[in-house]
């Protein structure tokens, strides 16, 4: 009896042990509602329909929901089984944590002190990238100098790639380019070619933008004083489209509490005066239309909006939080994208322009072309197909509406005459 009872006693002991909670065996749910759940689940499995179970039952699916929704960030209760002691020593820990969180906090903004002091020291180098690109100055002999010391490197990294075999350009053809180049003036189109280098900014730029893009004259990053953020300003020459001098996009930062990182909280656009009959945000559709009673055409011109690299411009406002339509997605995935080019202008194009005039940025990036689609630029634009047919239907509703207002207006023996 003593023999079995202790064997009892400790086959209890493992049963229980394997029964105490921890990470591992803790269940997500509670017993009800595991029972209820595992019983749809099993009634579903026998039938055949598993999505039936739950669907079939909307009491069970929105007790599911509301449960899921519940245990987001929720303990599994493990912790809450630790002796008291143990718990203190997390709480601790978690103190600690809290610490090292407003440690995060303060790098981060000493970081981003630091992206604004040393943007001070890079402006003389853009003023002067600015200045040889516009041809408002040559460069020095001693600059020259430098240069050709990068391009013969850059040759020999060539020529070694290529296995020995030559590349770049014969001395004799430069010779020739020579006398045309001295009517050159700078560097031109330098941003336009820059930004159709970037794939992503490509797919905004239009036929008619690169017209206007041709006068773009330099973009210039501003760090913000009275709070963390940037401003891209995009300066532009005398042109026929547009009377801005200058066309900004000012990004704000928040603060995430957490990790402390910096992260984009909204965006201001600046307003575009186009010049009438070269706005390139919209374009009149014209169409002929005749009249079915009395066979008299009109012309009816229709403005609708286009697509454009100008619209990166826009002030684009975050829909609600708890907005869930499809337009209100569609609106964050603008934002999203907008967010994705303002960082690479930031961090990538403004600093190393030349290098995306050239197409090299490509290569260190690791861009391939043909990797892209038409296509993942969509959701910048707006789809207004619908806006036509709808237009076709209103001249049919007018013409309608015009043959009954006649019929209504004349006598019947009029209407042969």
């Amino acid at each position: 009896m003593a023999d079995n009872k202790g064997v009892d006693i400790k086959t209890d002991e493992n049963k229980a042990a394997a029964e105490a909670p921890t990470p591992q065996n803790t269940p997500i749910f509670t017993a009800p509602m595991a029972a209820a759940a595992a019983a749809a689940a099993a009634s579903a499995i026998a039938g055949g329909d598993i999505e039936g179970g739950v669907a079939g039952n909307p009491a069970l699916l929105n007790m599911l929901q509301g449960r899921l929704g519940s245990l987001i960030g929720a303990s599994s209760g493990y912790v809450e089984t630790l002796p008291r002691a143990v718990r203190e020593r997390v709480d601790v820990l978690k103190h600690l944590q809290q610490q090292h969180a407003e440690i995060d906090k303060r790098l981060h903004m000493e970081i981003y002190e630091l992206e604004k002091k040393y943007s001070q020291q890079y402006a003389p180098l853009y003023e002067r990238r600015n200045a040889i690109v516009q041809g408002a100055a040559e460069p020095t002999e001693q600059e020259k100098a430098a240069a050709a010391e990068i391009a013969a490197k850059e040759k020999e990294e060539a020529d070694a790639a290529a296995d020995g075999e030559a590349s770049g350009i014969k001395e004799e053809e430069d010779e020739e380019e020579d006398e045309e180049a001295e009517a050159v003036t700078g560097i031109p189109e330098f941003w336009l070619t820059a930004l159709k280098n970037h794939p992503s900014l490509a797919e905004l730029i239009t036929e008619r933008d690169e017209e206007a893009l041709k006068f773009l004259r330099d973009i210039r990053l501003v760090y913000l004083d009275e709070t963390p953020g940037f401003r891209l300003e995009f300066s532009f020459g005398t042109n026929p489209f547009f009377s801005n001098e200058t066309l900004t996009k000012t990004y704000v930062y928040d603060q995430d509490e957490l990790a402390g990182a910096l992260e984009f909280s909204h965006a201001q656009g600046s307003e575009i005066d186009w010049k009438a009959e070269n706005d390139l945000s919209v374009t009149v559709e014209t169409k002929k239309q005749r009249h079915k009673t009395t066979n008299r055409t009109r012309v009816v011109r229709k403005t609708v909006p286009a697509q454009t690299f100008f619209s990166f411009f826009a002030t684009v406002e975050e829909p609600d939080s708890d907005d869930e339509s499809e337009a209100a997605e569609e609106i964050r995935d603008r934002i999203t994208l907008d967010y994705e080019l303002a960082d690479d202008l930031k961090e990538k194009i403004v600093p190393n322009a030349v290098d995306w005039f050239t197409g090299k940025a490509l290569e260190y990036e690791g861009i391939d072309e043909e990797d892209y689609e038409d296509e993942f630029m969509d959701d910048y634009y707006e789809d207004d197909d619908d806006d036509d047919a709808s237009d076709d239907d209103d001249d049919d509703d007018e013409d309608q509406l015009s043959r009954s207002a006649k019929e209504a207006a004349e006598p019947p023996q009029c209407k042969n005459q």
